[in-house]
């Protein structure tokens, strides 16, 4: 499963960390919120799945914060140390 479709959009399955993607549980949590964003990363804590939405470093709404290039510091500083996790891009309808 490489190819993700939740709302109208199609995502591209980038990473799949320990099995982090779980479809079902996906598409519960995703919102129109992640729409604007260029990828969506989740990760597993205590059971639970969050999400953060990225830029290409091109976008014209990039910060240090959203900027893909930084998406492996954000799993080293702001995820649990060996969670599952994914990273997803959005592809073009």
């Amino acid at each position: 499963m490489n190819k993700i479709v939740v709302g109208n959009l199609t995502y591209q399955l980038l990473e799949n960390g320990k099995d982090g993607y779980d479809d079902a549980i996906f598409q519960e949590k995703w919102t129109e919120y992640f729409e604007p964003f260029d990828f969506i990363f989740g990760d597993w804590s205590y059971g639970k799945l969050r999400l953060k939405g990225f830029y290409k470093t091109t976008h014209s709404d990039v910060k240090a914060y959203n900027d893909i290039k930084n998406y492996k510091d954000y799993l080293k500083n702001e995820c649990a140390y060996g969670c599952r996790y994914f990273l997803l891009e959005k592809q073009s309808n």
